[in-house]
């Protein structure tokens, strides 16, 4: 019996497909979501959602939301969702390289520019990793080694 699951953000549906199990990066710590899970309502933090169908594991980067879980249907509302594929990954060393230059004058920042510049840095490094790992290498970034 598949999860029906089902990625939303504001601007469009990334997914609509029968899954097998999933993975999901909750407020609290990983979720792992079973057909026949127990009814769940839960926030998510930024990272990665891995869900499998047949023998293959495909990745999701979200920037947080909140995830349903009811009747073997999975919703995720997230701030942001990029398949793996969808990555661009100059952008997103990019996004890293603002985020910690950013970071480096924590001297000067408010609690909340902090908090942001850390998110920030966050959400890049989980978009590096997931986009990366479809390239077969852990960066895919001539140079880079983390």
């Amino acid at each position: 019996m598949p999860l029906n699951l089902q990625v939303v953000t504001a601007e469009r549906i990334i997914i609509n497909e029968d899954v097998d199990t999933l993975v999901a990066p909750g407020s609290d710590g990983e979720l792992g979501i079973l057909p026949r899970h127990a009814p769940l309502l839960s926030g998510l933090k930024p990272g990665e959602l891995r869900y499998r169908r047949g023998g293959e594991e495909n990745y999701l980067a979200i920037g947080g939301g909140f995830i349903e879980v009811l009747n073997n249907k999975v919703i995720v509302l997230a701030d942001s969702a990029e398949r793996s594929e969808e990555i661009d990954l100059e952008r997103a060393e990019a996004a890293r390289h603002t985020a910690e230059q950013t970071l480096a004058n924590r001297g000067q920042m408010s609690i909340e520019q902090l908090a942001a510049a850390e998110a920030a840095l966050r959400r890049a490094m989980v978009r590096l990793d997931i986009g990366t790992r479809r390239r077969g290498s852990r960066t895919g970034i001539p140079g880079r080694d983390y």
